[in-house]
């Protein structure tokens, strides 16, 4: 009983465990040094979660499968054009109000799809292999586009177009292509432990959860931390959510001419947030990174819904 019920609202609870063990580990008074140490196994454990939830999930998916969508074309095309309109705004008038605002919309609409997106696709009954395909094209787009503009909106010094690209790369590769060369690798190379890998079931939709238990417990802690004004603090939450509804309603409306409603959707609409932090911190205005953790738990409460709806139309189904 209690695992099905874990199983049915998996995202809401992983989202309610993260938020409640950031407030228990602040609450709690801990030796001096604790947050360090907290924080390195955090930065280790989610990326190996990520890793090992990709790994298990392109195990799945036959190079061949990866075929160019015209929706993929689309898709970049919009998110590329949104990105470099809000740049251009920003060159243009630098000292514009609302800046912080423009920033994070920036972020929200630049920033890859989620790794972990093609396992909720998957769970929705989309194209996981077109969606993952979408991952790998928005990721090379993002590459290079991301050191094409960034340095025109906020320079600084010593920023090139080789030292950006390198930077973003660096981030890429590891977590996204590492598992998927492992994973054909083993395809290829060892069948027999590949199929029984193509056998795990949910395990990478599971492992997914932990990962976004960690997510949550690092955006509450950065929103807890923040000492950005409330009514600031609101409008990129609110911007936040306005790229996201957006974001998801395009994807669908472009996919689904092509029976890719659900991987187009989630596509454009599920971020990869860790990626939006780091980029905010790293080239824009370091208060933006909350528009990527506000980003996290918009497109993670509309997949909870999505979700519920799936099982609820199933639920019907199996009753007639």
């Amino acid at each position: 009983m209690l695992l099905r019920f874990y199983k049915n609202w998996a995202l809401p609870i992983s989202m309610a465990a993260g938020v409640i063990a950031y407030l228990l580990y602040a609450a709690l008074p801990l030796p001096a040094g604790t947050g360090a140490v907290v924080s390195s196994i955090v930065e280790t454990l989610q990326p190996t979660l990520i890793f090992a939830m990709l790994f298990v999930t392109f195990c799945k998916i036959s190079p061949s499968e990866l075929k160019p969508c015209r929706w993929h074309a689309w898709l970049m095309l919009i998110q590329v054009a949104l990105f470099a309109l809000l740049a251009g705004v920003l060159v243009l008038f630098p000292e514009i109000p609302g800046r912080l605002l423009i920033e994070s919309a920036m972020i929200c609409f630049i920033c890859p799809t989620a790794c972990a997106a093609a396992v909720v696709c998957a769970k929705l009954g989309g194209n996981a292999a077109h969606l993952t395909g979408y991952i790998l094209l928005i990721n090379m787009a993002g590459a290079l586009v991301i050191p094409l503009i960034v340095p025109l909106v906020n320079p600084h010094e010593g920023q090139t177009f080789i030292t950006t690209f390198l930077l973003v790369l660096r981030r890429v590769f590891p977590t996204l292509i590492c598992p998927l060369m492992l994973a054909w690798g083993i395809r290829y190379t060892l069948p027999r432990l590949a199929h029984r890998l193509q056998n795990t079931g949910d395990t990478a939709f599971y492992l997914w959860t932990l990962a976004l238990t960690m997510a949550i417990g690092v955006t509450t802690r950065s929103i807890a931390h923040s000492d950005v004004p409330l009514p600031t603090l609101i409008g990129i939450a609110l911007v936040a959510l306005v790229c996201c509804w957006t974001q998801f309603t395009i994807g669908r409306k472009f996919g689904d001419p092509q029976g890719d409603r659900i991987a187009a959707g989630q596509a454009m609409g599920q971020k990869n947030t860790v990626f939006a932090i780091w980029m905010a911190y790293t080239f824009l205005t370091p208060v933006t990174a909350i528009a990527g953790g506000f980003y996290s738990v918009w497109h993670n409460c509309f997949n909870s819904y999505q979700l519920y709806k799936k099982r609820k139309a199933a639920e019907a189904t199996n009753l007639r």
